[in-house]
């Protein structure tokens, strides 16, 4: 049985101390993976930005927040898994500078100077040991996959997993999984606890074997 390590929800950029970029993701579907990885006999942790879904208590939960907490706990723990699901959306930009207090709202409108966020699943594959495996997942408008084969090979994933918008705080979702080869493995629709189990077989018969 394996050590699985999953990212999940999304993660919240500072603007000042009251308002912050994030963005609609909501746990279920990480959870559902949870849920069906537990269920299959693997032992999961859980590093998770700020959501509403419930996750299992059979779980190890680490709570983050921010970009730079997640892949802090991440790393952390990279040397206690055998593999990684990141199911999370982590915030890609914050605010160069975080104003103190609560900036006052102003007629004319405000501008935001941003900067990348650490590439949480990159950072992780480029530190992992040639034992471990990685799946990312790609939200794509219309599951397009072109940008997802770039994301296998800049985050050094051994599969990712491309839905479209439409799961965003959804409790269904459509999959599509793809190889380092960019070639299909399989696709499944329904709710995500049927889809999470299929993932789950998945992982199990290409990465666990």
């Amino acid at each position: 049985m394996a050590r699985i390590l999953l990212t999940a929800g999304p993660t919240r950029a500072a603007i000042d101390d009251v308002r912050f970029l994030s963005n609609a993701s909501s746990g279920r579907m990480a959870a559902a993976i949870a849920r069906a990885a537990l269920a299959a006999g693997h032992s999961v942790t859980i590093v998770s930005g700020p959501v509403p879904a419930r996750y299992p208590e059979a779980a190890r939960l680490i709570p983050v927040v921010t970009t730079g907490e997640m892949l802090a706990a991440a790393v952390a723990e990279l040397d206690r898994c055998d593999g990684v699901i990141a199911a999370a959306a982590p915030c890609d930009f914050e605010p160069v500078r975080r104003v103190t207090g609560k900036i006052p709202r102003q007629g004319t409108g405000l501008t935001l100077r941003l900067k990348p966020t650490p590439d949480v699943i990159a950072t992780l594959a480029r530190r992992a040991a040639a034992r471990q495996w990685f799946v990312a997942f790609a939200l794509e408008p219309g599951a397009d996959p072109r940008r997802a084969f770039a994301k296998i090979e800049a985050k050094r994933c051994d599969l990712i997993v491309v839905n479209d918008v439409s799961a965003i705080e959804s409790a269904s979702t459509a999959v599509t999984v793809y190889d380092r080869a960019h070639a299909a493995v399989g696709s499944r629709a329904g709710t995500k606890s049927a889809v999470a189990r299929w993932l789950v077989r998945v992982v199990e018969q290409r990465l666990m074997g």
